[in-house]
C-alpha cells in the first residue's frame, strides 16, 4: 500500500489563521493526504485575533514531510530569528517534494535560506523583503519555482493550495475541491490589492501597518546579515 501524502503546516503564536486554515481546507480533501499541525510544542497556539489552534504534532515528533508549508502573520517576525524554526525547516525541507509558504511565511523560508535563488509571493506590504534574502518578489497571487511553490497576502492561500493540489493530483481534482468548497469569489469592493484600491486607502493601511512593517523590516535585515555567515543548506534545485 502507498504511504500517503504527508504535509506538514507550521503553527506558531500570532499567525494568521487564514493563512493556515485557507490552506488546510483545501489540503484536507485531498485524497491519501494526510494534514499535520505542526508547533514546537503540543500547547494551544493562539493566532494573532485570538483563535486558539491544537498542534496535531510537535518539532520533535514531526515525521518526514512531503509538503511543508509556513504561513504568514505577525508572528513571523520573531521566528526569523528562532534557531529552533529555521533549523527545523531546513531538515525537514531536506526531504520535502514542495516548500512552501503563504503570506509572510515566505520572509520565514528566506530566512532559513531555502529560497535563494527562487522567484516568490509574499503580501504586498513586505514582498520586496524578500530581496534581502536572496529571492525574486513577484507580485502574483500564486508563484511555482521548481518545488517552492509560495501565496501572496492571506486569502491567496486558497489559490496557492489549490494550485499545489493541481500539482500532486492534477487539475480536474483541484478543480473538484474547489467546487466543493464553493470557491468563487465576488468580493464586494474592488480593494483587495494596491493596485485596484483607492489611493486614499492604500495610504491609510500603509499607516496603520507603519509601526509593524518597520519591526518585520528590521528582522528581516537582521535575518539577512545572519544569512551571510550560516552554512545554509545546499538544497536541490528541481
Amino acid at each position: 500500500m502507498t504511504a500517503p501524502l504527508t504535509i506538514g503546516l507550521l503553527l506558531y503564536p500570532d499567525l494568521t489563521q487564514l493563512d493556515l486554515t485557507g490552506p488546510f481546507e483545501v489540503f484536507a480533501r485531498m485524497p491519501d493526504t494526510r494534514v499535520l499541525l505542526v508547533a514546537r510544542t503540543l500547547d494551544p497556539v493562539r493566532s494573532d485575533r485570538g483563535l486558539a489552534l491544537a498542534p496535531t504534532t510537535s518539532f520533535a515528533d514531526c515525521p518526514a514531510l512531503d509538503v511543508i508549508c509556513v504561513p504568514g502573520g505577525p508572528g513571523q517576525i520573531a521566528l526569523m530569528e528562532d534557531p529552533e524554526t529555521l533549523d527545523f525547516l531546513r531538515a525537514k525541507a531536506q526531504g520535502a517534494r514542495y516548500i512552501t509558504a503563504v503570506c509572510t511565511g515566505s520572509l520565514v523560508l528566506g530566512a532559513a535560506g531555502l529560497l535563494q535563488g527562487y522567484r516568490a509571493a509574499c503580501h504586498w506590504l513586505s514582498r520586496e523583503q524578500l530581496t534581502l534574502l536572496g529571492a525574486d518578489p513577484v507580485p502574483d497571487r500564486v508563484v511555482v519555482d521548481r518545488n517552492r511553490i509560495t501565496g501572496g497576502g492571506v486569502t491567496a492561500g486558497i489559490d496557492f493550495a489549490l494550485s499545489l493540489a493541481a500539482e500532486l493530483f492534477g487539475a480536474d481534482t483541484a478543480k473538484e475541491i474547489q467546487l466543493q468548497m464553493e470557491y468563487d469569489p465576488a468580493p464586494p469592493f474592488q480593494s483587495g490589492s494596491p493596485r485596484t484600491a483607492e489611493a486614499a486607502i492604500v495610504a491609510r493601511v500603509h499607516e496603520a501597518t507603519a509601526a509593524r512593517q518597520s519591526e518585520r523590516l528590521a528582522a528581516t535585515q537582521r535575518a539577512a546579515s545572519a544569512l551571510d555567515g550560516h552554512p545554509i543548506l545546499q538544497t536541490q534545485h528541481r
